[in-house]
């Protein structure tokens, strides 16, 4: 009697989790990358440490990532630049007034950068980028540029339908990045170390930034939050 070929044996839950960890290991690694980089620096964080938080070895690490350059690389695209893509298409289907979408546009800002960890990387880039000019290059293509035209196309909107006044579009993105750049640099420095009094509320704080920059690029000198509450 011929015998029955053998089947193979069903995976272990042991195998299973095995499966999982290894898929789960990119992002393991970029959350410990990202922790890192932001508490310390680019230069002051090393390879191993990032793969020891991540709960790896650092062969593993590279298996992974080719260098520091690249995993940094990959921080960066994970939680700031893979995000234009989804900003641009909202954008492009935003139905309201441009000031409401200048207003969504700062609170979108605050809620999926502002307010996460990864708000350090701009001041981590604006203190390191002279002793490291190809990520500086890397960042300003990746997403100075892409943040510095999503800005533009709002503030064009604005003047295309006669809510904004004509501006030098590229000095009004300046305007408009400043105050997110300073909120980014003080919440990662003094910010940190500061007494309560001095503490600022972020929410206040872009609420009054805002405010002023919709005065300055209105037509009218008339109130800018009028008809939008």
């Amino acid at each position: 009697m011929p015998l029955s070929p053998v089947s193979e044996a069903p995976p272990t839950d042991t195998h299973t989790r095995r499966l999982r960890r290894k898929d789960a290991r990119p992002g393991e690694l970029l959350a410990a990358a990202l922790d890192l980089f932001v508490d310390k620096g680019f230069a002051a964080t090393r390879v191993e440490e990032v793969a020891t938080l991540a709960g790896v070895s650092k062969g593993t690490l590279f298996l992974y990532f080719s260098s520091k350059e690249e995993l940094f690389k990959a921080v960066v695209r994970e939680h700031i630049s893979g995000r234009f893509a989804q900003w641009s298409e909202e954008i492009e289907h935003f139905e309201g007034n441009s000031q409401e979408m200048l207003r969504y546009c700062l609170n979108c800002w605050w809620e999926r950068i502002g307010a996460t960890k990864a708000s350090g990387i701009p001041k981590l880039m604006m203190s390191e980028a002279r002793n490291f000019p190809e990520l500086a290059a890397f960042y300003q293509q990746e997403v100075i540029q892409p943040g510095s035209a999503l800005i533009a196309r709002v503030l064009q909107r604005g003047v295309d339908r006669g809510e904004f006044r004509p501006m030098d579009l590229k000095y009004a993105v300046y305007m408009v990045l400043a105050p997110l750049l300073f909120l980014t640099t003080w919440t990662h420095s003094l910010g940190t170390c500061c007494d309560p009094a001095s503490q600022i509320e972020p929410e206040h704080y872009l609420a009054m930034q805002l405010d002023m920059l919709l005065r300055g690029f209105s037509t009218t000198s008339t109130d800018p939050d009028a008809g939008l509450s």
